[in-house]
């Protein structure tokens, strides 16, 4: 590596930018984040950290990589053929720095792009010194390259001196005797560091503008506002500004939840549903209504929703927003100590959580809510909770976890005012061999119906039919196994083409016709249908989907009753548990009976006497009032697929194979069809897998069958 190059810090490919320039940039962003991480560290010293941190990429091993420079013998490829990871070397510059920050500084720098122990690569740095050259390697040709370190350090006005080859290793058997003492907990100091490197290495030249919108407190006038006040939304007349830390709030639907939980928030604001189809919907209304730049969407679609401004793509796995709209799923991290979980800890200390719909969770998913609502209390979080529908046994626990009344305002609506909300008749039928009649009759009457059906396969198989038994009616089918950026249109086409009511108000769209789903359409989806025809579902479940139907709620519609067909629970009852849904198709009215708002609580807890979680202690960091993981580690991410059992696996078209392979990461992603691992795997020898981007299974399905009805796979029953 000739000496007149550069000392680049990123490639090419990632702007060709000089380790000096990259380090201004950690540095301007590590003074904002020490300064509002709530952390007690002199931010002299996170200064520091942020000079430090990269100053082993001069060594020559990373230049000649970044360089694309090839071995041209055989013993230079000899010479360079061992695994250098620069963190390390950068801590080779300790002695410039007084000896009593050591310990902060390896803290802040050494883990920061890896594990020190258990990297699943093995390169973190008590991987790497089991071989014996391991240091050595890290200073070769040390008094060639160090200097330039050193003139960065003097750039930002510390003092320098000449360090010894044997100075820099005593320096790095330091750093490796401080981490073999680490004893369990998280470093807050590496999730800093992190935080600040992720940021400045994201927007480069841009990262001192970018930094001016973070950390805001959102401005959310609009919910204050009187204009937001009426009788019809009966939560906006209740003032929220009760002094009590934590907020309960269990209403119907369209009694304006999200209003008040936005109105109780003070702080930057976390707002956590379920579904991505509910993400997107959030995401868009809170944008519209919160004037702060930094309003994002976090989920795998949302680089796709945002594509239009490259600078809300970059933000969104960053932190320091006004408000992120997310699933609780993004922020598993911090129980299961999942890379960057450090980082998260930081971004939610001591701000408002709103989690919307927490009932939809069962079994493992439901343990990590609980969980997670545990420790967003450690880090002083105002919880706020809302709700249409929740057990009584699940709203004790949480009641318990939050510090109990004392600590939780509570908002429930009196029982002349539930009456109000009732809007929906039952109608149970034993079979769905009925629904054809049922859609013949609303299509005749110009309806809009929405069938939904709990399984992938059952809703395409009966898309498929109804296209020819219908087919002058327009319909679409929407789950959740379509392209991520086929996904986000199908949203958009069903609130804005399909959306609307016999009411006359709000956007009439088609009529008649019918849109076919699974779950996904359950939570917070601002849609508004005349009919729906149902599979069974758990109680919760039903009462959630039961709200896209006659959802439009005003004087002309009040004391308006729509038809909601339940097929009985029949003999393979999966995704679900037969029991469930034999015990919530008893609590529904028959032969079109009126369901009463008021009559829901009883009957959720006749369904429910208790609560349905699996045990995940196993896999959490934290228990027993204490850490169980070492610091600056991390857990591998299969733990968190494993025990939620989500999608932790993607899939493509054979037709999109080569230009997947082609593409950036970015346009990779519009391609991807997102699927359980469990249910992949049981076909991980009849598809190629990918080994670019996120290794994906190649599908040879036609793309007109596709296009028609999302990825299909010979497969057991799977929901959503």
């Amino acid at each position: 590596m000739k000496t007149t190059c550069p000392i680049l810090a990123k490639s090419a490919l990632e702007g060709n930018l000089s380790l000096l320039e990259h380090t201004r940039h950690v540095v301007l962003a590590m003074a904002l984040f020490a300064k509002r991480s709530g952390l007690n560290i002199d931010p002299e010293i996170a200064r520091k950290g942020a000079v430090l941190h990269d100053l082993g990429k001069a060594h020559p091993h990373f230049q000649r990589k970044i360089y694309h420079q090839k071995s041209t013998s055989l013993r230079d490829n000899l010479e360079w053929d061992f695994i250098h990871r620069h963190e390390i070397s950068s801590l080779a510059f300790l002695p410039c720095f007084p000896a009593s920050e050591w310990d902060i500084l390896t803290d802040l720098v050494i883990a920061h792009h890896k594990s020190i122990i258990n990297d699943p690569g093995e390169k973190g740095i008590l991987d790497l010194t089991r071989f014996r050259d391991t240091l050595d390697n890290h200073l070769k040709d040390w008094e060639e390259w160090y200097i330039h370190g050193l003139e960065i350090i003097r750039h930002f006005g510390y003092s320098v001196k000449d360090i010894p080859r044997e100075e820099a290793k005593a320096a790095l058997e330091y750093v490796v005797s401080h981490c073999d003492k680490k004893k369990n907990g998280v470093s807050l100091l590496r999730g800093l560091l992190k935080s600040a490197d992720h940021f400045a290495s994201a927007f480069t030249h841009n990262t001192q503008q970018q930094l001016g919108s973070l950390f805001e407190i959102p401005d959310l006038t609009y919910y204050h506002s009187e204009k937001r006040k009426s009788s019809i939304y009966p939560l906006s007349l209740l003032p929220s500004d009760n002094t009590r830390k934590h907020t309960f709030v269990v209403a119907p639907t369209g009694a304006g939840k999200t209003d008040f939980l936005l109105r109780r928030c003070s702080r930057r604001v976390f707002y956590l549903l379920p579904f991505q189809a509910s993400i997107n919907a959030m995401w868009e209304r809170i944008k519209e209504n919160v004037p702060n730049k930094d309003v994002r969407l976090l989920h795998a679609t949302s680089r796709i929703v945002v594509k239009d401004n490259n600078d809300e793509q970059i933000l969104q796995p960053l932190v320091g927003a006004a408000v992120k709209v997310l699933t609780p799923h993004q922020l598993a991290a911090v129980l299961f100590g999942i890379k960057g979980h450090e980082s998260i800890l930081l971004d939610l200390q001591e701000t408002d959580i709103i989690l919307d719909e927490i009932h939809t969770y069962s079994d493992f998913s439901m343990a990590m809510v609980l969980d997670l609502v545990k420790t967003l209390v450690r880090l002083n979080c105002n919880v706020h909770i809302g709700t249409a529908t929740m057990p009584t046994t699940l709203y004790k626990k949480l009641s318990e976890i939050l510090g109990g009344t004392d600590n939780i305002y509570e908002v429930k609506l009196p029982a002349p005012v539930l009456d109000t909300f009732d809007r929906h008749i039952i109608d149970k039928i034993a079979h769905e061999d009925q629904i054809n009649g049922i859609l013949a009759e609303a299509f005749a009457k110009g309806e809009k119906v929405l069938l939904v059906f709990n399984t992938i396969r059952k809703a395409q198989s009966t898309f498929k039919q109804l296209l020819d038994d219908f087919p002058d009616i327009p319909k679409m089918l929407i789950h959740s196994r379509f392209k991520r950026a086929d996904r986000v249109e199908l949203e958009r086409k069903l609130k804005k083409e399909f959306n609307g009511d016999a009411s006359g108000n709000g956007s009439p769209g088609i009529r008649p016709c019918l849109v076919v789903s699974t779950q996904v359409v359950e939570v917070s989806l601002d849609i508004s249908f005349d009919r729906m025809i149902t599979e069974c579902a758990p109680l919760d479940s039903l009462i959630q989907r039961f709200g896209r139907i006659n959802r439009i709620r005003n004087e002309q519609t009040l004391g308006k009753y729509k038809p909601i067909h339940v097929i009985s629970p029949g003999n393979n009852p999966l995704p679900y548990k037969q029991e469930i849904l034999k015990a919530s198709f008893d609590q529904l009215p028959e032969h079109f009976g009126l369901l009463k708002e008021n009559s829901l609580q009883e009957k959720l807890d006749t369904v429910y006497p208790d609560i349905d979680t699996k045990e995940i202690d196993i896999h959490l960091i934290y228990r027993n009032d204490r850490y169980i993981i070492k610091e600056l580690t991390d857990n591998k991410k299969s733990i968190l697929i494993d025990a939620l059992k989500i999608e932790g696996a993607t899939c493509i078209l054979e037709s999109d194979r080569d230009t997947y392979i082609n593409a950036d990461w970015e346009t990779r992603q519009q391609f991807e069809i997102p699927i359980r691992y469990q249910t992949i795997m049981r076909y991980k020898k009849q598809y190629e897998q990918l080994e670019v981007g996120s290794y994906p299974f190649v599908i040879p399905q036609q793309v007109e069958a596709y296009n028609m009805y999302g990825l299909q796979l010979t497969e057991h029953d799977n929901f959503l």
